[in-house]
């Protein structure tokens, strides 16, 4: 185990390889939160009105969010197979993407609005496969620190749409016609050559949580980089050469999760190097008949790991929630591994629906008219470019966010997730309240209250939704529940945001508003439909306390334990 290669190949090396690998293609995945970049030109080229151009939006959320294809194809699998859940999804973005830049360029005649929206529904749908892929394996990977492992992999996904922009300014120069293109080639080539390296490889490992640690933290340096260069780029618009040169340093900290792998090889090295001599025999012998020179290595490093805490831990395989976990107080399901039609028939389930259609669903909304919202209150087209960047900012803050905090505060005081997501709700009735004020500053202000708590909810939902109804079929469930997102954002958007803006706009006789009066109306109906969401999430807070005490909690802190 002294050669790398053999390090890489191991269960535990596998694992942090598989890691990287998806935080790489997450950082290219999330193509829906660029739409205010080129929404613009698809607007104009197409002769749509702001209703026409919500509807494409809408069918954009509702393929970003109806991951169910993606989540059935993935728990089909035995075994689980990312690989292919990967490919289905590289098909459907370069499709999506490339007729609809051939229809904006004028290359194919101007499509009718129902085949626009298969497109970008196409293009869309891409996402929920790589997300899947990549967000169940981690959690097969890392199931005791699933809130973290989800809300990294959620939040370099939120990162993406920022990424993405600064691949645009770099590459593209800007043009909002070539970015489409890109859209159809980058998130399509990288999962391509990447896939081939997410797997399940579970290992017990007692150093994961310090590793995570690191992942989190090279996260929030990225981001934060990615901070300082829109405000830059917002305040004094960069030449060309400075562009090259902050593009190489973001691609640099993008590799920078690699010496994450190398100081884990090390590890595992220096850990196989101490099994016994009759161990060490067995694992460098050509013949292992029962297959056991990798339980060894992992027995041991867990071994020695153990005895470093104090513990007693040993290796064991992957927990299966419905071994782990026994039934508690009155719902003989929760905790369980729960199928998608038995998921439904529950009371949790349509909580979680309802609280994740009215959050995500008005934080959608206000993503999709972010760029018309900055027009109507006087922001020049580089302050409504920024906005959108600092959107993924935002997102990013609140998918990494409410993952780690409600991890650590699950594991310390033993809260309930739900609780967390209360939080985030109702805070997102204030931001939706302060954009509508159209106060000086009050949309920076009010997006990032929105962004943050818009992204916490895409961690703590699949979270949830492992812990409630089991690891088994997660990525058909949590998927499932996605679908409450662009349900909401329908309602919210087309009915609401759309309706009222139009009969603003042809109350003067045009087809743009103007004045902090084009969305007032609307903002303040999302923030009461937030706090419906709250209503919804404290109820389910409160029915899933004693779990959460009782069975989630103990789990934690002794995740061998049966």
């Amino acid at each position: 185990m002294s050669d790398p290669q053999q390090w890489l190949s191991s269960s535990d090396g596998a694992k942090w390889v598989s890691t990287v690998a998806s935080i790489w293609i997450q950082c290219t995945s999330g193509s829906s939160y660029a739409f205010g970049i080129y929404s613009p030109v698809l607007k104009s080229s197409q002769g749509y009105d702001q209703s026409t151009l919500d509807t494409v939006a809408i069918f954009k959320d509702i393929g970003a969010n109806a991951g169910l294809l993606s989540g059935l194809l993935y728990s089909s699998l035995s075994p689980p197979s990312p690989c292919l859940v990967h490919l289905a999804g590289a098909v459907q973005c370069f499709a999506g993407y490339l007729f609809m830049w051939l229809s904006v360029t004028g290359a194919l005649p101007r499509p009718p609005l129902p085949l626009m929206c298969f497109y970008m529904f196409l293009a869309a749908h891409s996402i929920t496969f790589f997300n899947t892929g990549n967000v169940v394996t981690a959690v097969m990977n890392f199931p005791h620190n699933r809130g973290t492992i989800i809300g990294i992999m959620k939040g370099f996904l939120g990162l993406s749409g920022a990424i993405l922009v600064q691949v645009n300014l770099t590459v593209c120069g800007g043009n909002a016609t070539s970015f489409i293109l890109l859209l159809a080639m980058l998130p399509t080539l990288l999962p391509l050559l990447l896939m081939w390296l997410v797997q399940v490889r579970y290992t017990n490992g007692g150093d994961d949580r310090k590793l995570l640690d690191r992942f989190s933290l090279i996260s929030l340096i990225i981001a934060g980089y990615l901070m300082v260069i829109i405000l830059w780029q917002n305040i004094q618009p960069l030449r060309y050469t400075l562009h090259i040169i902050s593009f190489v340093i973001l691609l640099m900290l993008l590799v920078s999760p690699i010496s994450i792998l190398m100081r884990s090889q090390l590890k595992g090295m220096s850990a196989v190097e101490r099994v016994s001599l009759n161990e060490k025999s067995l694992l460098e012998s050509d013949i292992d008949p029962l297959g056991v020179r990798e339980q060894i290595v992992n027995y041991r490093i867990s071994h020695e790991e153990s005895s470093i805490k104090g513990d007693s831990s040993v290796y064991r395989h992957l927990p299966t929630d419905a071994h782990d976990v026994s039934p508690t107080h009155g719902n003989n399901s929760r905790g369980q591994d729960l199928n998608l039609s038995q998921t439904i028939w529950t009371v949790d389930f349509w909580l979680l629906f309802l609280a994740m259609a009215c959050g995500m669903g008005s934080g959608l909304a206000t993503v999709n008219n972010i760029s018309q919202i900055g027009g109507s209150l006087g922001y020049t087209s580089i302050e409504t470019s920024t906005l959108v960047s600092l959107w993924s900012i935002w997102n990013f803050l609140g998918r990494f966010g409410g993952g780690y905090m409600s991890d650590y505060f699950l594991r310390s005081r033993g809260l309930t997730r739900p609780l967390f997501m209360s939080i985030a709700l109702a805070t997102m009735s204030l931001g939706h309240a302060v954009i509508s004020s159209a106060l000086p500053g009050s949309l920076y202000i009010g997006s990032i209250l929105v962004g943050i708590c818009y992204g916490s909810q895409w961690s703590l939902m699949p979270t949830i939704t492992s812990e409630i109804f089991g690891i088994r079929h997660m990525g058909t469930i949590f998927n499932t529940i996605s679908i409450a997102s662009p349900v909401g954002s329908y309602i919210l958007s087309v009915w609401v945001v759309g309706y009222i803006y139009d009969k603003e706009a042809s109350s003067r006789g045009t087809k743009t508003c103007t004045g902090g009066h084009c969305f007032m109306l609307s903002f303040l109906v999302m923030a009461l439909a937030t706090l419906v969401g709250l209503v919804a999430s404290f109820t389910l807070h409160y029915r899933t306390k004693r779990f959460y005490e009782q069975t989630i909690y103990p789990r934690i802190h002794n995740p061998v334990a049966r």
